[in-house]
């Protein structure tokens, strides 16, 4: 009772810390973890403890789930560099810094352990970074490539951190193994994922409930992510791959539902990262009222590791700035400035705080966890620095380096897709058979609203409700048209984000806009 009572307690507290966050320009994450740590230190607030077993699956599934349905397997063919050197081999680097620099530096500290903290510092957080570089006119194309590097850098830190603390806990050792371990997990994990998605699939075309359907897709990261892990693949995989081919299979006209869809996830995705940052801070009165003074002593460590995430960040954007070539027109990053703008948004998030809740206490022996909780306090020294810093700084910086505004081109591409659109959605008009069983009248008004779809979806602004016509046999005609005209505007729109050159990211905000304006026209 006294657990469900603090959840609820965190969840009223993100909606507060997030007007507060609002009006104050700081990212709400890093408020709720200040904000908790404060509370868990009145003398009425009981002390309550999670089982770390039940971490990861409680908070990675839905928050994965949400990241993911951003993105599209367009954007992941177009962006593969960035997923292998971002989220890949920059996770490993610095798990293999961190590890080896704190190793080191605490000589009590195991190797496992050592290597674990490496794996809960090292993956950057998508949500994170949305929450401050969505709040400064950052060009497009970092955005993307943040984002990108978010998708799958969590499963890479998993694996990792899974192994050490197996080892850890038994006194083993990390080896080479954990590769091919994860590489087949990861193939396994891309057909459980696949397979999830056929299934849900089924069952929203089976299920006529809109709300039940929206219901579904919270239960599918739950359900894939635990049988993923079952059977030793990776959860991480088995959510993001569902969620794209979700995204993948999606109807036509099916556009009530995704909006529907979008906001529900919205709120989840909010109060479940507001509850984990929450737990963190509750951890950390366990810490200091464990540790005492001796706290202090972590100082030099905590700065040790802070800083080796920032300077292995900064010189791997480097490498790849130098050695990416000269033409550098489409690489990422392409310039000294975008080197330290990335540098500066390597914002970690909750795979970090997922991942030191999810340590264990003891060892198999019994004995306490080796030196958790310094692992602890230095996973949130690494979200204050990485989170506050540029929460703070980041809009000084973006106007101190005036980097070019690449929108125009995103821009360009929307219009040309919404002019596509409205006359694939014209050409529909007139080949209705059930267009012709209304009076010309009718059907040159039809007409009309149809070829004004250009300057709806070129915008985000909303129209004002159009009056019901008085004959409802007609109304339902016309919608029926329409709706035909919209499905097929949508199809061609899905079909141009395929072709070469096109970015897909453009195709994905004209079908938000194309979603949005055919309920409005619906109802």
């Amino acid at each position: 009772m006294e657990f469900m009572i603090l959840v609820v307690g965190l969840l009223f507290g993100t909606v507060l810390v997030v007007g507060i966050g609002e009006r104050i320009r700081l990212p709400y994450p890093v408020l709720m973890l200040v904000f908790s740590a404060s509370v868990a230190f009145l003398p009425f607030i009981p002390e309550i403890h999670i089982e770390p077993e039940l971490i990861l699956p409680l908070f990675l599934p839905p928050l994965l789930y949400a990241a993911a349905q951003r993105s599209s397997w367009s954007v992941f063919r177009l962006r593969w560099r960035s997923l292998v050197l971002l989220a890949v081999l920059l996770v490993a680097v610095t798990v293999a810094a961190v590890a080896g620099l704190t190793w080191w530096l605490v000589p009590a500290l195991s190797l496992p352990a050592a290597i674990a903290l490496g794996a809960i510092v090292a993956p950057p957080d998508p949500v994170a970074v949305e929450s401050v570089a969505g709040k400064v006119n950052m060009p497009r194309k970092l955005v993307a490539t943040l984002q990108t590097e978010g998708l799958f850098n969590d499963a890479i830190a998993i694996v990792i951190f899974q192994a050490a603390v197996a080892a850890a806990v038994s006194g083993g050792d990390v080896g080479w193994e954990i590769v091919p371990g994860f590489l087949l997990g990861a193939a396994g994990a891309v057909v459980l994922g696949l397979a999830m998605a056929w299934l849900i699939g089924a069952v929203t075309r089976f299920v006529p409930n809109l709300v039940a359907r929206s219901a579904a897709t919270l239960v599918a990261p739950y359900a894939v992510y635990l049988l993923a892990e079952e059977v030793h693949c990776s959860g991480v995989v088995a959510v993001v791959v569902t969620a794209l081919e979700l995204g993948r299979r999606a109807r036509p006209q099916d556009s009530e539902e995704r909006l529907t869809r979008t906001s529900f996830w919205e709120v989840v995705e909010l109060l479940t990262t507001g509850v984990a940052f929450g737990l963190v801070g509750v951890e950390m009165r366990y810490v200091i009222e464990d540790e005492g003074r001796d706290i202090l002593g972590f100082i030099p460590g905590l700065a040790v590791v802070c800083a080796a995430v920032l300077l292995v960040r900064f010189a791997w954007m480097m490498a790849i700035f130098k050695l990416g070539g000269t033409e550098r027109k489409n690489k990422t990053p392409g310039s000294l400035k975008e080197v330290l703008v990335l540098t500066w948004c390597g914002m970690r998030g909750l795979a970090t705080l997922a991942l030191a809740l999810a340590l264990p206490q003891t060892t198999a022996a019994g004995d306490p966890f080796p030196h958790r909780n310094f692992i602890i306090a230095a996973a949130c020294a690494v979200l204050l620095v990485t989170l506050v810093g540029p929460g703070l700084t980041l809009p000084a910086l973006m106007r101190w380096l005036k980097l070019p505004d690449d929108h125009a081109q995103l821009e360009r591409q929307e219009r040309q897709l919404a002019r596509r659109a409205e006359r694939v959605a014209l050409e529909a008009v007139k080949r209705s058979t059930a267009a012709q069983q209304l009076p010309p009248e009718r059907r040159a008004a039809l007409a009309k609203r149809m070829s004004s779809l250009h300057t709806l979806l070129e915008s985000d602004a909303e129209d004002d409700p159009e009056k019901m016509l008085k004959i409802r046999s007609l109304l339902q005609v016309m919608d029926q048209v329409q709706r035909e005209a919209l499905d097929a505007a949508r199809q061609e729109v899905l079909a141009a984000r395929k072709h070469p050159g096109m970015d897909p990211e453009a195709a994905d905000r004209v079908l938000r806009r194309l979603d949005l304006r055919t309920v409005t026209l619906e109802r």
